[in-house]
C-alpha cells in the first residue's frame, strides 16, 4: 500500500531534526526507532530517549498520501535518505511488517514495529508559567554557560545548566564549583512568573543544534511543568526532564571587590594561551598556566613534569601592582572559544582570589574562575 510520495529532502530535513537523541544502545530497541505519522496533510517525525522527546512536522503536497503510524530504525532510514541524489522523489509503501522505500532507481525494505509500542512522554497538562523568547537569545544564554557545567558529578544538580525567568529577566547559570557562567538577558513577563529548572547537558546541547541564531524574528516558546520544560520553535517541539534539585545560590561566587583591571584582546589572549599549553600538563588536573601581571606586560607560562616551560608576552594596560595568578587553562579556553567577544575585562584582587571576567561596555555576562595552585 503506497503512503506517501514526496521530495526526499521534504523527509530528510525533519528526520534530521529529530535524530540527534537517539542513541546507538539501547535498552529498549524501539527507542533507535522514528515514529513517522501521516494526518491529513501534515508528516510528523518524533524520536525520545525516555528523558527528552523531539517532535519535528513537514507540510505534505501530495493528496495521494494515507493516513499512518508506524516506527522504523531512524538511523537507516536517515542514511538511505542520504545516499539519495537531491530532489529524488521518495515513495513509502508499507508490506505488513515491512516500509518499502523506493526511488526511481533504488529500493530497501525495514522492518518496522508499531507505534503503539514507542514509549512517549505523556502530556503534563499543569504549566506552570512559560515564556517567549527569541531564538538566537536564548541559543547565547545556553552556549555562553554550558561549557561550564560539571561532567558526571555526584551533585547531579551540577550537571545541568540552571534556567531561571524573573521579572524583566531570564538568565542562565553553569559552574562545577571552580568556575562558574553566568548569562543574562532583558525578558517581558509578569511579575509573578518567576521559576527556575536545571536542564541536563543533553538537552542543552541538541538545543544548540536546533535553535537558529540569525537576525530574523524566530521565537521560542517555554513551557515550565513540574517535572518537564517543554521548547516550541519553528516546526518542532522539545520535551525535556528536568533534573530534579535545588541549584547552588551561585550569587554568593561572584566577587565585588576586585579593584585591579586589565582589558585582554581575546584572539591575542587565545593565541598566547594556545602556544604555552604546548609544554603544558597532560594531566587535566595539573594542566594549569601562570599569569604574570605587571605594568605594561602580560607574561603567560606553563611548565611540565619534565621541567620544560614555555612563556609567551604580550602588551596590557595595566599600572596596578604585580600579580602572579594561576589558573587552569582549559576554564581560559573554554571561554575564549565559546563566548563571542573581541575582548574580555579580567577583573582581580589578589592571586588567592576569584578573578571575575566581564565584556567591557556589557552586563549580560560574567564568569568566575578559581585560582589553583601548581
Amino acid at each position: 500500500m503506497l503512503l506517501i510520495k514526496t521530495d526526499r529532502d521534504n523527509l530528510l530535513k525533519p528526520l534530521q531534526m529529530v535524530t540527534g537523541i537517539v542513541e546507538k544502545k539501547q535498552t529498549m530497541p524501539i527507542l533507535a526507532n522514528v515514529i513517522i505519522e501521516s494526518q491529513d496533510n501534515l508528516l510528523t517525525f518524533l524520536t525520545s530517549d525516555k528523558e527528552m522527546q523531539i517532535t519535528a512536522r513537514t507540510g505534505l503536497n501530495d493528496e495521494n498520501h494515507k493516513n499512518f503510524s508506524l516506527t522504523v530504525s531512524a538511523k537507516k532510514f536517515q542514511d538511505i535518505l542520504r545516499a539519495l541524489d537531491n530532489d529524488t522523489e521518495v515513495s513509502l509503501f508499507r508490506e505488513e511488517d515491512r516500509l518499502l522505500v523506493k526511488s526511481s532507481r533504488n529500493r530497501f525494505n525495514l522492518h518496522i514495529l508499531p507505534s503503539d509500542d514507542f514509549p512517549r512522554m505523556i502530556e503534563d497538562n499543569t504549566c506552570l508559567t512559560e515564556i517567549t523568547v527569541q531564538q538566537r537569545v536564548l541559543k547565547r544564554l545556553l552556549n555562553d554557560v554550558q561549557y561550564a557545567i560539571a561532567d558526571q558529578d555526584l551533585r547531579y544538580y551540577l550537571n545541568g545548566v540552571l534556567l531561571a525567568i524573573n521579572a524583566g529577566e531570564i538568565k542562565t547559570v553553569g559552574t562545577d564549583t571552580h568556575r562558574l557562567a553566568l548569562a543574562t538577558a532583558p525578558s517581558h513577563i509578569d511579575e509573578n512568573a518567576a521559576h527556575e529548572a536545571i536542564l541536563p547537558r543533553k538537552t542543552v546541547q541538541e538545543l544548540l543544534k536546533l535553535l537558529k541564531d540569525d537576525d530574523e524574528e524566530n521565537n521560542v516558546r517555554i513551557e515550565f511543568f513540574p517535572k518537564r520544560v517543554k521548547f516550541s520553535f519553528s516546526d518542532i517541539i522539545f520535551v525535556s526532564r528536568v533534573i530534579d534539585g535545588n541549584y547552588i545560590n551561585y550569587s554568593r561566587a561572584i566577587p565585588s571587590r576586585n579593584e585591579k583591571h586589565l582589558i585582554l584582546d581575546r584572539v591575542a589572549f587565545l593565541q598566547a594561551l594556545q602556544r604555552v599549553a604546548i609544554l603544558s600538563n597532560s594531566n587535566e588536573l595539573y594542566r594549569g598556566v601562570r599569569l604574570v601581571i605587571d605594568k605594561g606586560n602580560l607574561c603567560v607560562i606553563s611548565r611540565n613534569i619534565e621541567q620544560e616551560e614555555a612563556v609567551a608576552e604580550m602588551p596590557v594596560d595595566y599600572e596596578n601592582e604585580s600579580i602572579d595568578i594561576c589558573l587552569k587553562i582549559q576554564h581560559l579556553l573554554d571561554l575564549l572559544n565559546h563566548v563571542a567577544a573581541e575582548s574580555f575585562l579580567f577583573s582581580l584582587a589578589s592571586a588567592s582570589d576569584s578573578v571575575l571576567v566581564t565584556i567591557p561596555g556589557r552586563d549580560d555576562f560574567c564568569y568566575v574562575i578559581m585560582p589553583i595552585k601548581i
